[in-house]
């Protein structure tokens, strides 16, 4: 988003198609099994946070690199029927739109394979072009789901901006650059990412303790672990004492896109309420998280300001 009097959210990230098939449980290794349901909709980490934030109420603008394909026009056309700025959403005849491959069983669990694309190619020109409005946005927002040469930049360019930084590393990778930790404001992950970040067992809220202490050492300001059904661990370098916060429980009909739908609601926070405590953003992303997972799909799920109760603004 681009600051002109108003809070703006930046998404660098991964738009695509989604396809998603609901089944009674999750298929085994050369499986095959039947589903009762089938639809496609938009997906994609960034694309899905940003359309969350904007929901919200926030000004937000994309960057990002899709097929000039059917996908393509249908997804710049969704960004624009949720109020997104569309200025730095580049099309490419050299790759098609990313898309997703999702099962989801009766328990809301899931499974995924994203086909990148388009968002593969998504590097230093689109960078550069959107570097005005990077520099007066009020948060940056970045995932792993594009090179992460060009998400380590944007972060770069945004904290020399003195721009707030949220970094997802999802889908994460082993050995990550050192730099993300000491370029993210903050470092939100879930279970099994900080488990792949650090080696260590994520389980219990004890256990994301432990390791969001590792993810601080590693130079982030603040770090948050996910934890589905269990709210949620903030820690931050100036706060001595971890903290858990718990979220409402709900009956679950599909998980997917709910920790998107999180980090769209903190990037939402920290742009319109900049003193709020971290503690207190997390606990409101927590609740509106909750709503999405209630109702099938990603982005069909998340609520708009109007749905949630007004104690949340």
């Amino acid at each position: 988003m681009l600051v002109l009097g108003r809070p703006i959210v930046l998404r660098k990230g991964h738009s695509a198609f989604y396809l998603s098939s609901q089944a009674p449980r999750l298929p085994k290794a050369g499986e095959t099994i039947h589903g009762h349901k089938f639809f496609i909709g938009f997906g994609g980490k960034g694309a899905n946070q940003c359309v969350q934030a904007a929901r919200l109420g926030a000004r937000t603008a994309m960057v990002c690199k899709v097929g000039k394909d059917f996908f393509g026009n249908s997804y710049i056309q969704n960004f624009k029927d949720n109020g997104i700025c569309t200025a730095f959403v580049d099309q490419t005849s050299d790759a098609v739109t990313g898309v997703a491959s999702i099962t989801v069983n009766t328990a809301g669990q899931n499974a995924i394979v994203i086909v990148a694309g388009a968002n593969m190619l998504l590097g230093e020109e689109e960078l550069q072009r959107a570097q005005g409005a990077l520099g007066k946005a009020k948060v940056l927002v970045c995932q792993l789901e594009v090179s992460p040469d060009t998400s380590l930049q944007a972060l770069r360019i945004a904290r020399k901006n003195h721009v707030k930084t949220i970094f997802n590393p999802a889908p994460a990778i082993p050995g990550l650059h050192t730099d993300f930790y000491k370029a993210s404001d903050i470092f939100c992950c879930n279970e099994s990412e900080a488990e792949l970040l650090t080696g260590e067992c994520v389980a219990s809220v004890e256990d994301a303790v432990r390791v969001g202490r590792e993810l601080l050492h590693r130079g982030c300001a603040s770090v948050i672990i996910t934890l589905g059904p269990q709210g949620c661990v903030v820690l931050q370098a100036t706060h001595p004492e971890p903290r858990h916060v718990p979220t409402s429980q709900v009956t679950a009909t599909d998980t997917t896109g709910a920790g998107d739908s999180f980090i769209g609601a903190l990037a939402f926070y920290i742009a319109h309420y900049p003193t709020m405590p971290l503690e207190e953003m997390a606990r409101r992303a927590n609740l509106i998280a909750a709503v999405s997972v209630q109702t099938v799909g990603t982005q069909m799920s998340y609520p708009f300001k109007n749905d949630l109760p007004p104690e949340l603004f």
